[in-house]
């Protein structure tokens, strides 16, 4: 009896463990997830930005 008790605890706490293990793989990947997009929506401000200033005039160009 003994023996069962143990080895469903044991079993019980490998599960905990598994699904502990798989909450962090998800909530790290949704990190990922947003981070990656992050970057791209600021890797396409920086392509924006540098596009404008060539379109703009600079005054010392101008002479002035």
């Amino acid at each position: 009896m003994a023996d069962n008790y143990l080895e469903k605890k044991y079993e019980a706490l490998q599960e905990r463990k598994a699904k502990e293990q798989r909450a962090k793989q998800i909530a790290w990947k949704k990190r990922m997830d947003a981070y990656r997009k992050k970057l791209e929506l600021e890797k396409q401000a920086a392509l924006e930005k540098d596009a404008a200033p060539q379109a703009q005039e600079n005054p010392a160009d101008r002479g002035e």
